[in-house]
This record gives C-alpha cells, structure tokens and sequence, in this order.
C-alpha cells in the first residue's frame, strides 16, 4: 500500500513535466519493494500514515540520519516527503502530516525541520512557506538521467 501511494503520488505530481523514460527509470531504481522494505528496516527513519474513510490517503518520511553542512550547528530532522493522493487534496491531510512531523520533531529535541523540494513545483514551495519555511540553499536531485535541482528550506521549531 505505502509503495503504491508513492508511486501514485510521484506520477501525478512530477508525470507531466518530466521525460516518460526518466520517470520509469527513477521509480524502477528508487521506488520499489526492496528500497522501501530498507527504508522501514532503517531506525533514522519514521512513516507517518495518513488515513481517510478507512483508506491511505497519504504519508510523511522523516529522516533523522541526513543534514546538510549548512545546519550542522543545529540539531535538525528531516522532511524527506509528503505525499497525499492527488484526490485527497484541499482536505487538509498534508497540513495534518506537516503539523505530525514538526510536533514529532520538538518532541524529540530537534530545533529545526527542514526538506528539499523541485525548484519547479511551486505549490509545495508554497505550502512549506505558509508553514513557515524558508529558502537556504539547493542541491542535485538525479531523476532517471535528468539533473534537477531541489531548493533546500527550513524551519525553526520553538519549544
């Protein structure tokens, strides 16, 4: 179920402004049962379900073992996702993983959230800022052969 959500939810959302072969060749390399079956194995790492009518409308990934050298003075937490079926949208199932995530973090002593999104997928750049997060940097992101970037953003989290 979680690997069918992300493959949905990756498709929908990057398909149609990505090359068809790149798609098929990132989801083969990085979302498949062995990849996600490491991933749960991985302590660093915690899956946020999100239900809705008895169905999986969407999860978060948070990632505790990854900081950029930017926040090494901090003690950050990772945003890695947050995905949400496409038509689960506009039911509030992303602000409710987001507010799990930051209330998971300060829970655990972490001062600062932070993720990496698609420079080009500007409605999560403006979710995430409604949030109260903000730009500091970017990095490469590898989509089947295509070098992308993601902009970095964080969020301070007050105690």
């Amino acid at each position: 179920m979680l690997l069918q959500v992300s493959i949905r939810t990756f498709c929908d959302t990057f398909g149609s402004s990505n090359k068809q072969a790149d798609m098929e060749k990132y989801i083969a390399e990085e979302m498949n049962e062995d990849k996600l079956t490491e991933e749960l194995k991985d302590q660093n790492n915690l899956f946020l379900l999100a239900w809705y009518n008895e169905e999986m409308a969407g999860y978060a990934k948070i990632r505790a073992n990854k900081e950029p050298q930017e926040l090494s003075n901090h003690n950050p937490v990772e945003i890695e996702r947050i995905y949400v079926l496409q038509k689960y949208h506009g039911k509030k199932i992303g602000a409710a993983l987001m507010q799990q995530c930051i209330t998971y973090a300060i829970d655990h002593g972490h001062d600062l959230v932070w993720l990496g999104v698609w420079e080009h997928n500007h409605s999560a750049v403006n979710f995430y800022k409604r949030w109260g997060f903000e730009l500091f940097g970017e990095h490469p992101f590898i989509l089947g052969n295509d070098i992308q970037t993601d902009v970095l953003m964080k969020k301070k989290l007050q105690k």
